[in-house]
């Protein structure tokens, strides 16, 4: 018998898959990690490979993407050619740079409203960067545990949940590694700089969101 848990993030998820679909964003349901993580390996990849001729694919930092296995599974595929923004040389600038431009950009979004938007906080700017405009196409892997009631809901779980999680993972020098909230600080490690509020996708379908009935990522 499914549990009262899981129906109730099943029942959810659906709800936000029309708000989205409503906000022209294409969506696909997952019900595990795996199954994410198959649906942009074997089913969207492929797809834009074939109708949109996409050749080149990079990366908006996501812990999500990192831990379904996609990354790794795609430093081995020779399909694509990567623009690999996770390795942190002299050369990562130029890379982010560069994945402005790519055919498919891969990343997670910091919250999801029941509405059916995206909302993100970026350090560098980059990963926002590539959801707003740039690449191509989009794909947002994004769990059940990111979903909040609206944006303020959502700005909240950043501040106070998200960013220091991040700043704890990244060993950053920031107030909110030893409160665990939000302190406004200006400290050199602040990594909450420009925010993204995604209401809609332009052109409709670019940005493909990938809801996962499981809990993975910050």
């Amino acid at each position: 018998m499914t549990s009262p848990e899981s129906q109730f993030v099943a029942a959810r998820t659906e709800e936000v898959k029309a708000a989205l679909e409503k906000n022209n964003f294409e969506v696909y349901v997952a019900e595990s990690v795996q199954a994410a993580h198959d649906i942009v390996m074997n089913e969207i990849l492929p797809e834009l490979a074939e109708k949109e001729n996409a050749k080149t694919v990079s990366f908006g930092g996501s812990m999500t993407v990192v831990d379904s296995g996609v990354y790794e599974d795609l430093k081995k595929d020779e399909r694509f050619e990567l623009i690999d923004t996770y390795l942190h040389d002299d050369g990562v600038l130029e890379r982010r740079r560069e994945a402005l431009l790519s055919d498919v950009f891969l990343t997670g979004t910091n919250a999801l409203t029941r509405k059916g938007e995206l909302v993100n906080l970026d350090c560098v700017g980059n990963r926002i960067a590539g959801i707003a405009w740039g690449p191509r196409s989009v794909i947002v892997m994004v769990s059940a545990n990111k979903i909040v009631t609206d944006v303020e809901a959502a700005k909240d779980r950043i501040k106070n949940y998200v960013a220091p999680m991040n700043c704890i993972r990244l060993k950053r020098k920031t107030p909110c590694t030893k409160t665990l909230k939000c302190m406004d600080c200006s400290s050199p490690d602040r990594i909450c700089n420009h925010w993204l509020i995604s209401e809609k996708s332009w052109p409709a379908k670019r940005i493909k969101v990938v809801l996962i009935n499981d809990n993975i990522g910050y």
